[in-house]
C-alpha cells in the first residue's frame, strides 16, 4: 500500500500533551464491560492514569449507566449470554447519549460467536476500535491469523483492514511493537505510528485491555476520537517504559507499570514519547 509523508494537522506532541491534561482535570467516569481476567487490572490502571472506573455490566444497569458515564468500553474478553445483552445495550445507549465508546474485539478473528457479536456491536459506531493486529483483521473481514488472543500478524499488514473499519468508528489501533492508528483529518485518511513500550507488556496479563479503558478515558476528553486513541497509546508506551526502568520481571513490571502511570507528566511525554510523522493514506 501506498502511503505520502505530509504536513497535515494529525496529533503530534502538543496534542497529546493538552490531552493528558484535561484527562487529569477531567477526571472522565469509565463503564467498562471488560473480561473477569481484566477487571481489577483495568480498574487500577484507569485510576492510575486519572480517570474513573465502573464495572456495571449486567443488563439491568447498563444501558442506564452508559447515559451517566463518560465513556464506554466494551471488550469482548470473556462474554457470556448475559453480558453479550450487556454490551448491546450499553454501546446502543452510548450512541443515542452522543458518549464515545470504544471497542475490543478480543480473538474475533478466531471465535466465531464472539467475532459475530463484534460484527453486529458496530452497528452502533464506536468512537474507536483498539485490538491487536489479528483481531483488527479478523474483524474486518480479511480473515486469518488469529490466534486466540495473541497476535500472529504484524501490525502494518492489519493497516488495510482499519482503514476498512473507518467505515463504523472514527479511529482504530492495531497494537504491536510499533503500534499503527488510523483515523480521517479533514477528511483525509492518516495513519500515526506510535514506538516505545516495553517487551514486558504482553508478559502480563490484561495490559490491551487495560489500554483499551485507556483509549475510552481519553476519548472522553481529547478534541476527537483519532487524538484520544493516540494519546491513550502515547502514555501506555511511556508509562512502560518508566516501568521497565526499575522493574526487569513481569511481576514486578505490572507493579511498577501502575505506578507509573500515574507518574507520567508533560515532561515524560514529551522527552519519551515516540510519534512517528503522520502520513496520508490515499
Amino acid at each position: 500500500m501506498t502511503v505520502v509523508t505530509l504536513d497535515i494537522a494529525a496529533p503530534a506532541i502538543d496534542a497529546v500533551v493538552a490531552a493528558h491534561a484535561a484527562l487529569r482535570a477531567k477526571r472522565p467516569l469509565v463503564q467498562a464491560l471488560t473480561n473477569v481476567v481484566s477487571s481489577n487490572f483495568v480498574a487500577n490502571v484507569l485510576l492510575s492514569a486519572g480517570a474513573s472506573p465502573a464495572m456495571v455490566d449486567n443488563p439491568e444497569e447498563a444501558a442506564l449507566f452508559a447515559g451517566v458515564a463518560d465513556g464506554v468500553l466494551i471488550n469482548l474478553g470473556t462474554p457470556t449470554a448475559a453480558q453479550v445483552e450487556s454490551m448491546r445495550l450499553a454501546a446502543a445507549a452510548a450512541q443515542k447519549a452522543g458518549k464515545p465508546w470504544v471497542l475490543d474485539p478480543i480473538a474475533a478473528g478466531g471465535l466465531p460467536w464472539r467475532g459475530q457479536v463484534a460484527a453486529e456491536l458496530l452497528q452502533f459506531k464506536p468512537a474507536a476500535v483498539r485490538g491487536n493486529a489479528s483481531e483488527i483483521i479478523g474483524l474486518a473481514g480479511l480473515g486469518g491469523g488469529a490466534r486466540g488472543v495473541d497476535s500472529s500478524a504484524s501490525p502494518e499488514a492489519a493497516v488495510p483492514a482499519a482503514v476498512d473499519l473507518l467505515a463504523h468508528a472514527r479511529a482504530v489501533s492495531a497494537s504491536g511493537p510499533v503500534d499503527h492508528v488510523v483515523g480521517r483529518v479533514d477528511g483525509r485518511t492518516v495513519l500515526v505510528k506510535i514506538g516505545g513500550g516495553s517487551a514486558l507488556l504482553p508478559r502480563v496479563t490484561a495490559t490491551g485491555c487495560a489500554l483499551g479503558a485507556l483509549v475510552v478515558a481519553y476519548t472522553a476528553v481529547a478534541s476527537d476520537p483519532l487524538t484520544g486513541l493516540v494519546s491513550a497509546h502515547v502514555h501506555f508506551s511511556v508509562a512502560a517504559e518508566l516501568a521497565e526502568a526499575v522493574a526487569s520481571r513481569p511481576g514486578s513490571f505490572a507493579a511498577a507499570f501502575i505506578d507509573a502511570l500515574d507518574a507520567v507528566d508533560e515532561t515524560s511525554l514529551r522527552s519519551r514519547a515516540k510519534i512517528h510523522p503522520a502520513v496520508l493514506i490515499p
